[in-house]
């Protein structure tokens, strides 16, 4: 941890937006537009720590859900040629 990490005593939040993206927010500041509470705050650290723990996939929600869709219709495909 660097010295401006040890000094900032700052509260933050965990915000996640509509493709569930994490980010840190200073608790006492409004969201920006677009981004929700994720109902974690804490130190830097810990939000930090918190993200890496529950964030696992980093593609984003669109990403994702448009990959299942083509395995799905791969998987269709490949079941009417047997």
């Amino acid at each position: 941890m660097n010295r401006e990490e040890e000094e900032d005593t700052t509260i933050y939040k965990v915000v996640v937006n509509h493709e569930e993206q994490y980010s840190i927010w200073p608790a006492e500041r409004e969201n920006p537009l677009g981004w929700n509470d994720v109902g974690k705050s804490g130190l830097k650290a810990e939000c930090l720590a918190y993200i890496k723990e529950v964030w696992t996939d980093m593609r984003p929600l669109s990403l994702r859900k448009k990959m299942e869709e083509l395995e799905r219709q791969r998987q269709a495909e490949e079941a009417k040629g047997e």
